[in-house]
């Protein structure tokens, strides 16, 4: 069977961004029935199903939500405006097809291959996890290594405990709910190694998930050979130094039969690659402006396909974003920016979400972005050329924890530089 058929905005991907950005189309007023959310999982929510613990919500709901809830709350909405969904669905190709409509690929069992002309596309594919492939971890291959968001969903959706005794390397967020949560299921956690001098996850977190339960944090450590043939039987943990090398004499042997990998997440962006869409180096994800538009106009991207967040309630904010600015779009209400102006990070900050800024600009921007290192006593500088655009104080800020200003339209009128950058000065 090969089905074509035509939409208005096409959403691709199901999760939290995708039904964010769907809701907030809708609600700007394009008719839903011209809105189609593709998502390749048999059920709406993305990853938000496997995450059964609280926390979700709470700056969106005011109240603590599990992962399943929240994305509940979402599914009922586009469920209340008969947004049209394609489940179990994966999309091939997305390209620039003729009078600048986009043509995408998709296919299912259900539907076998269809081709969808769109006039905009909103991407939230969210992201993937390192595996260990990506890590070069030295050592035997045997079973019983996986990444943390993998065992996650054998505990929480299928119900298989991947282990009894287990090493987690990394310390990502997921990868310390997991550590708690392998514990409240009657496995022992050896250790969670580190290779960098600071966790990767939220202070939250790191309180919550490893020191409530006596979970031992190695920092500046990492797993320099993996024993056991048929099965792990356990790994050689060494210290590292500043340039991130192992120790020699540091080393020393934990026993377990399960490793968990919770060592970053990357961006799912081939599809983004493959249509010729400006990638972030840093982040990534797409280069965006303000309205989360791309370098192809009329695509749009939020949420963790973006760049990665540690908060779910962001990503929402983010994603209803750029369906607002695609229901705009759709409309013809977006103005000729008459300069497009570059932002930049400086110093310990590694990137700035978004890239560019239209100008002149009618509402706030709240900037995004984080840091490369632990940095106590700053203060946050916004500025152009010799003019400060933002200057706000904070006592610390972390690489796990992602960070955001707010920038007043007023103090974006009528720049002359080249470029806005964004720095950190200590107090």
């Amino acid at each position: 069977m090969n089905e074509r058929m035509e939409r208005d905005l096409v959403i691709i991907g199901g999760g939290p961004a995708g039904l964010a950005a769907a809701v907030a189309a809708a609600e700007n007023g394009i008719d839903p029935s011209d809105i189609l959310i593709l998502e390749r999982e048999p059920e709406l929510g993305g990853i938000l199903l496997q995450c059964i613990h609280n926390g979700f919500g709470i700056h969106r709901f005011g109240e603590e939500l599990s992962g399943p809830e929240y994305a509940a709350r979402f599914a009922k909405r586009v469920e209340e405006l008969n947004i049209p969904s394609m489940l179990s669905t994966m999309v091939l190709t997305l390209e620039q097809g003729e009078n600048g409509r986009k043509e995408i690929t998709a296919v299912s069992s259900a539907n076998g291959l269809t081709e969808i002309s769109a006039k905009a596309v909103v991407l939230a594919m969210g992201c993937r996890e390192r595996n260990r492939g990506a890590l070069n971890i030295p050592g035997t291959r045997p079973a019983g290594i996986y990444t943390a968001g993998a065992a996650q969903k054998f505990v929480n959706i299928k119900g298989y405990m991947p282990g009894k005794k287990v090493v987690i390397l990394g310390s990502g967020d997921i990868g310390l709910i997991m550590a708690r949560r392998m514990t409240l299921e009657g496995a022992k956690v050896q250790a969670v190694a580190e290779l960098l001098p600071y966790s990767g996850g939220l202070s939250r977190n790191i309180q919550q998930c490893l020191r409530d339960f006596d979970i031992p944090l190695l920092l500046s450590h990492t797993i320099t050979k993996v024993h056991g043939k048929e099965r792990v039987e356990g790994v050689t943990i060494s210290e590292v130094d500043e340039r991130r090398n192992p120790i020699p004499g540091t080393e020393q042997f934990i026993e377990c039969d399960t490793i968990l990998l919770s060592c970053g997440l990357i961006p799912e962006n081939e599809l983004t690659r493959q249509a010729g869409i400006a990638l972030d180096p840093v982040t990534g994800g797409a280069a965006v402006s303000e309205s989360r538009e791309t370098g192809m106009a009329g695509v749009f991207a939020a949420g963790n396909v973006l760049h990665v967040h540690d908060l779910v309630d962001f990503v929402s904010e983010e994603a209803e974003m750029a369906g607002k600015s695609a229901a705009r779009w759709l409309k013809g209400e977006t103005a000729e920016a008459e300069l497009q102006m570059p932002v930049r990070p400086e110093g310990v900050i590694r990137y700035v979400v978004p890239q560019t800024l239209s100008l002149p600009q009618k509402e706030d921007v709240r900037l995004f972005f984080r840091v490369g290192q632990v940095v106590e006593k700053v203060n946050i500088i916004v500025s152009c050329g010799d003019k400060q655009l933002y200057k706000g104080a904070k006592q610390k800020v972390l690489p796990g924890e992602m960070e955001s200003v707010t920038v007043k339209a007023s103090a974006l009128e009528g720049l002359t530089g080249e470029q806005i950058t964004v720095k950190l000065e200590k107090r």
